[in-house]
C-alpha cells in the first residue's frame, strides 16, 4: 500500500473539512457577533442545523485524519489539507449556484500544482510511532505560548484584517497540535488497544487542542474577512505540522538542491491561496447577506 492509503484517507478528510468550512461559515454569519472571547458561541450555532451538519462533516474528517496520520508521516498528511481551501471555494460556489471565473480555477491549478511539486521534491519520510515525553513538553509549551499570544493579540482588536489573521494562525497552530497528538494517541491505539488509547495523555490532549481549534476558527470566521484568516490558517497548519513532524518524529525531507522545486512550489500554494481567498471573501460576501437575511 505504500503510501497511497494515508493520500487516500487525508485527501477524503480534506474533502469533509472543506464542506465543513462552507457549512460552518453560514452559520456562524446568522449568529450575533462578538467583539471579545465567547464560549456561548457556540450554544448559540448549535441551534442551527447548517452548523451540526459542518460538525458531522468535521467527525468524518476526523476519522480520515487519524487513519492518514496512522500510516503515513505528519509532514506528508497535513500539508495535504492545503488542498482545503480550493474544496471549499467549489462546494461555495455549487451551494449558491454562481461559476468560478478564470482567475480562481487558475489560482486552484496554482494551488494543486504548487502542492504536488513542493510534496514529490521533498519526499516527506518516517513514520516513528512514540515520542517521548521530554520531546513532547517544550513543543507544548511554545505552541501554547504562540497560540495565547496570537489570540490576545487577535482578541484586542476591532473586526478586520489583524483580527481575523491573528485567530487564524492561533487556529493554525491548534491544528497542527492537534494532528501531531492525534498521530501518538492512533499508534497507542494500534499497539495497545481501547484501553491504553483511553488512559494515555495525548488522547485527552488532542481532544483538548481540538476543542480550541474549533472554539477560535468561529471566531475568527467572525473576526474578519476569509482573505485575512484562511491563508494564515492554511499555510499555517502545513507549516507547522511539518516543524512538528521533523522536530518530533524524526521525519525526513529532502534537502540540498530539492530545496529550490520545494521553494518554488510551496510559492506557488501561497499565492494560489490568497487569489482563493480574495475570490472566497467576494463569495462569502454574498453569501453572508443572504444568511442574514434568512436569520433576521
Amino acid at each position: 500500500m505504500g503510501m497511497v492509503l494515508p493520500v487516500v484517507c487525508a485527501l477524503f478528510a480534506a474533502l469533509s473539512n472543506a464542506l465543513a468550512t462552507v457549512l460552518q461559515q453560514r452559520a456562524a454569519l446568522t449568529v450575533p457577533q462578538s467583539s471579545g472571547f465567547r464560549p456561548g458561541l457556540i450554544l448559540d450555532l448549535m441551534r442551527r442545523p447548517v452548523w451540526v451538519a459542518g460538525i458531522l462533516a468535521v467527525i468524518a474528517a476526523g476519522v480520515g485524519q487519524a487513519v492518514a496520520l496512522a500510516t503515513g508521516p505528519l509532514s506528508l498528511v497535513q500539508p495535504l489539507f492545503v488542498l482545503e481551501l480550493p474544496l471549499a471555494l467549489l462546494i461555495a460556489s455549487l451551494l449558491v449556484r454562481q461559476r468560478l471565473g478564470a482567475a480562481s480555477w487558475a489560482a486552484v491549478a496554482s494551488v494543486v500544482a504548487g502542492l504536488g511539486l513542493a510534496l514529490v521534491a521533498a519526499s516527506p519520510a518516517g513514520n516513528r510511532t512514540h515520542v517521548p515525553v521530554d520531546r513532547w513538553v517544550p513543543a507544548l509549551v511554545l505552541c501554547a505560548a504562540a497560540v495565547a499570544a496570537l489570540a490576545l493579540a487577535g482578541l484586542r482588536r476591532p473586526p478586520g484584517r489583524a483580527r481575523a489573521g491573528c485567530l487564524g494562525a492561533a487556529t493554525a497552530i491548534c491544528y497542527a497540535l492537534t494532528a501531531g497528538l492525534m498521530k501518538s494517541s492512533m499508534h497507542i491505539l494500534d499497539e495497545g488497544g481501547l484501553g491504553a488509547f483511553l488512559t494515555t495523555w495525548q488522547t485527552y490532549a488532542f481532544g483538548a487542542t481540538g476543542v480550541c481549534a474549533l472554539l477560535l476558527l468561529e471566531h475568527a470566521m467572525q473576526g474578519g474577512p476569509l482573505v485575512a484568516s484562511q491563508p494564515a490558517l492554511t499555510l499555517g497548519d502545513a507549516g507547522v505540522s511539518l516543524l512538528l513532524g521533523v522536530l518530533l518524529y524524526e521525519e525526513h525531507v529532502r534537502a540540498g538542491w530539492w530545496l529550490a522545486p520545494q521553494l518554488l512550489g510551496v510559492a506557488l500554494v501561497a499565492a494560489g491561496v490568497f487569489a482563493l481567498a480574495r475570490a472566497g471573501a467576494g463569495a462569502g460576501a454574498g453569501a453572508g447577506s443572504e444568511a442574514g437575511a434568512a436569520g433576521s
